[in-house]
């Protein structure tokens, strides 16, 4: 089986390439990363001397140029990694958001076509939900939650997903799709929560945090999110959505002091900053459609997740620096 990883030097993506590639002997996997400030092909060390991956430099928005590789290495799966994510970015400028997330995969799923792929997968996010109050502990986004984005980063996803069903429809495209709460583990940019505060953290400077800290979100170590994507891959039913949570919600605020705790850092370092336009209040994701059809729980739970992440950032100082 060939599949095409977009977006595989950033985060999620080069830790499902390690997965696929340490589980099944007999994958073979192509990169096609454009290498944005988000990621580094550095981060692909591991895989580089394998024979069974290559890494292809290219965005996912030029179409003679995917489809040439589409032509080439004729995929039978592709998962679509490749997004502008970072909100902040996308309230000062939407419209590489909306370019790449939005016309990027209308370009692959053309070519998905062309070419006769018999899966699209579209990495996607809980954002696409918007938020959920704090003080209602019992509601959870469902997969036939209403669809209310608070950003340009978001609104972006969702007219990715909508647009991926309609080529399900449409076209008969094989399309799955997985929203994913907050991921954390090894090779995150540090403009995300949880490697900034542990770079901040190890240089002894001020950990800013938005408001007060009550934001809540949940949690997924990210090998259990890449276990589910295999899974999906494999078993999910085309036209389908599939949520993948860790059934782990923590406030921002006590993120951070977990972090500063095993760094054996002072809570002195937390500084309270202006909140962030649009802020979500809270996320939370009933998984249960993927634990009941395809069989997959999260394994790794916070404690160890964060123990491991905290180790990883500390011992690889010098890949953080570099970003």
């Amino acid at each position: 089986m060939k599949i095409l990883v977009t977006g595989g030097a950033g985060f999620i993506g080069s830790n499902f390439i390690f997965y696929m590639l340490d589980k099944y002997p007999d994958v073979n996997v192509v990169c096609l990363d454009a290498l944005t400030y988000a990621a580094k092909l550095r981060t692909l060390d591991r895989a580089m001397g394998d024979p069974r991956f290559k890494f292809v430099k290219g965005d996912i928005t030029d179409r003679e140029a995917v489809f040439a590789l589409f032509e080439q290495e004729r995929f039978d799966k592709v998962v679509n990694f490749a997004a502008e994510t970072h909100v902040d970015n996308a309230i000062a400028g939407p419209e590489i958001f909306l370019t790449t997330n939005i016309l990027g995969t209308q370009v692959l799923m053309d070519a998905c076509r062309r070419f006769s792929v018999s899966r699209f997968h579209q990495i996607s996010t809980d954002e696409v939900y918007g938020d959920l109050p704090l003080d209602r502990p019992d509601l959870l986004f469902t997969e036939e939650s209403r669809i209310v984005t608070s950003s340009p980063y978001s609104a972006s996803k969702a007219a990715a997903d909508l647009l991926a069903l309609s080529y399900h429809r449409t076209y008969g495209l094989p399309v799955t799709i997985s929203r994913c709460s907050n991921n954390y583990g090894p090779y995150q940019h540090p403009e995300k929560l949880i490697p900034l505060m542990i770079s901040r953290a190890l240089d002894d400077r001020k950990l800013p945090v938005y408001g007060k800290g009550v934001n809540v979100r949940d949690w997924l170590f990210v090998t259990d999110h890449c276990a589910a994507v295999d899974l999906i891959l494999q078993s999910g039913r085309p036209g389908e959505v599939y949520n993948i949570g860790g059934s782990c919600e923590k406030r921002n605020i006590d993120v951070v002091r977990v972090i500063l705790q095993k760094l054996s850092k002072g809570e002195e370092l937390i500084e309270y900053v202006a909140d962030r336009a649009g802020h979500d209040l809270r996320y939370a994701i009933d998984a249960s459609k993927i634990k009941r059809e395809l069989g997959w729980e999260p394994t790794v739970d916070f404690e160890r997740g964060m123990d491991a992440t905290v180790k990883w950032y500390a011992e690889n100082q010098n890949w953080l620096k570099e970003l």
